[in-house]
């Protein structure tokens, strides 16, 4: 039976574990450059010596104006690349896989000037009312999705991963909430989803998987649930998308009505019909950092892989001690052996 040890490979991706360190921004870049700092770097690599099979670095933005914040990480430059490589080097070197999550915040990008959407609606009245993207303005961003997965891929990332949730760019054009397009975007709204995954494995080796995190559904009145989802995403893995990372809901108007993440599990129903329904790969999250839980989730087939965010954020070494607790062989580092029981 498998469980949340036993070893994972997909295409050139071969994980010692089931366990995922999620991406969580840490807003942390000092000189508004995109550039990772001694910061990232430890945050990361604890995360690889604590164990993690798969970690996930927070979304990285195409452009300046493409980031949640200005103190957001970036791959826009060939400059953001060396402190990256340092990092998954790193990682490498304690037994982790890297991956990065690609983005951009859309209408959400709150330090820009003037934000961009698919239609100018604002996220909410504390947010600019975004730019409605013209047509060439798309491409070029699509291009840029492009150019920062070439980067990633120079960096020496295991996979990538595209962030098509929680109201972001992708996200706002694959919902009929947030977009009110006339034209092909508004009339395929899975369109520049498709257009981003296909620059994105233009990049890539032909042996690297692809992940899309996904919102699943919205807690919104007017939002899109578990169908259209399972329906969006059957056109992304014709487009090329080998892993769904699932995922719900957003924040402010695309938010949890009726708080949904106030019980553990709770969007692993979702992550289940999303890998039944396409027979394919997904990464289960959502407070399951209970390691009883996270293990069960795997032992009954729900997911293919388990993201522990918070439990994670909380302890650099949820793995080991994970590991410890199941009864499994977790690769305490010999270092820290003498604080961990004997099995």
């Amino acid at each position: 039976m498998k469980h949340l040890f036993t070893p994972y490979k997909l295409k050139s991706l071969d994980l010692k574990n089931r366990i995922v360190m999620p991406p969580m921004c840490q807003y942390s870049v000092e000189k508004k450059d995109g550039i990772a700092t001694d910061w990232h770097y430890v945050h990361y690599v604890s995360r690889a010596i604590g164990g993690a099979g798969l970690i996930i670095i927070e979304m990285t933005d195409v452009e300046p104006d493409g980031r949640i914040t200005d103190n957001d990480l970036g791959l826009w430059s060939d400059e953001q690349i060396p402190a990256l490589k340092k990092i998954v080097d790193a990682c490498h070197q304690y037994g982790a896989k890297v991956a990065i999550q690609i983005g951009h915040a859309g209408r959400k990008a709150q330090d820009a000037e003037q934000p961009v959407a698919p239609s100018p609606i604002p996220f909410d009245k504390n947010f600019k009312t975004p730019k409605e993207l013209p047509k060439e303005e798309i491409k070029e961003i699509i291009g840029k999705f492009g150019a920062a997965v070439r980067r990633a891929v120079e960096a020496g990332f295991d996979t990538i991963e595209l962030h098509g949730a929680h109201g972001y760019l992708i996200h706002e054009f694959q919902s009929r909430y947030t977009n009110k397009r006339t034209d092909e975007y508004g009339q395929d709204l899975a369109l520049f989803g498709k257009e981003v995954i296909a620059a994105a494995k233009k990049e890539m080796p032909e042996e690297m998987p692809l992940i899309m995190r996904i919102s699943a559904r919205e807690y919104v009145e007017g939002g899109y649930g578990i169908e259209e989802s399972i329906a969006f995403s059957k056109e992304y893995k014709a487009a090329g998308v080998d892993i769904f990372h699932i995922s719900a809901g957003g924040e402010g108007q695309i938010a949890a009505a009726g708080r949904p993440g106030t019980h553990a599990a709770y969007q692993v129903p979702l992550a289940r019909q999303i890998k039944e329904a396409l027979d394919v790969p997904v990464i289960a999250v959502g407070r399951l950092d209970d390691p009883v839980l996270a293990n069960a989730v795997i032992g009954n087939e729900e997911a293919d892989l388990v993201a522990v965010g918070r439990g994670m954020l909380r302890n650099p070494y949820w793995a080991l001690e994970a590991g410890i607790a199941l009864g499994k062989d977790p690769g305490v580092p010999v270092q820290y052996d003498r604080g961990f029981p004997k099995r």
